[in-house]
C-alpha cells in the first residue's frame, strides 16, 4: 500500500468525524473500502490512527499559520505567531474536526497531550516576558481560542461584524 493509501484512510476517519461516526480500525476501513488489516498495515493500533488524524490536523494548521508569518515560527516573537494564531482563528476555516482530540475518551489524555506538543511552539510565552505583556498575549491567545472552539464547535461562533471587534480588541492587547 502506498502513501496514497495512508492518505485516504486519515481523509475516511476524518469524514466519519465530520459525519458524526465513530472512528475506529473497523469503520476507518469500511468507509474507504479497505479491509481493517490493511488499514493496520499503516496504523497498527487504533492510538495510532487517532494520534495521526491530530497531526493531520495540526499540519493543516502549521501550514495557515506559518503562511501568516515573516519567518519560520522558532525565529519570529511570540506577538507575531500569536497574531499569526488569531489570525487563522478568526479566518473561519476551522471545523469540527478541528477537536479531533476530544473525540475519544479512552484516549483522549494522549490525544491531548499529542495536541499540546502541536501547538505549543504557537502559543508558548517566554518565561523572562514582563507581567504586563505576558499577560496581554495570554489574553490574545484565549480570545483567539475562543473563536477557534466556538466555529470548531458550532456553537454561539460570531459573525463577520463579531470578528471585526474581536480583532480590534486583540490589536489593542498587542499593541500594549
Amino acid at each position: 500500500m502506498s502513501s496514497s493509501s495512508r492518505d485516504r484512510i486519515l481523509d475516511g476517519a476524518l469524514e466519519l468525524l465530520r459525519a458524526g461516526g465513530t472512528v475506529s480500525l473497523e469503520s476507518t476501513a469500511r468507509r474507504v473500502g479497505l479491509s481493517k488489516p490493511g488499514v493496520m498495515y499503516h496504523f497498527r493500533t487504533k492510538e495510532a490512527l487517532m494520534l495521526a488524524l491530530v497531526d493531520r490536523v495540526m499540519d493543516g494548521w502549521d501550514a495557515q499559520m506559518a503562511r501568516r508569518l515573516s519567518a519560520p515560527p522558532e525565529r519570529v516573537p511570540a506577538e507575531e505567531r500569536l497574531r499569526a494564531y488569531l489570525d487563522w482563528c478568526l479566518s473561519g476555516e476551522v471545523d469540527e474536526t478541528d477537536l479531533v482530540m476530544l473525540t475519544d475518551q479512552r484516549l483522549r489524555a494522549t490525544l491531548k497531550k499529542r495536541w499540546v506538543a502541536r501547538m505549543t511552539p504557537w502559543v508558548d510565552l517566554p518565561e523572562d516576558l514582563p507581567a504586563e505583556r505576558r499577560s496581554r498575549l495570554l489574553a490574545v491567545r484565549l480570545l483567539a481560542d475562543g473563536v477557534w472552539f466556538a466555529d470548531a464547535a458550532g456553537v454561539f461562533a460570531p459573525g463577520p461584524q463579531e470578528r471585526a471587534r474581536v480583532r480590534a480588541v486583540a490589536d489593542e492587547l498587542l499593541a500594549g
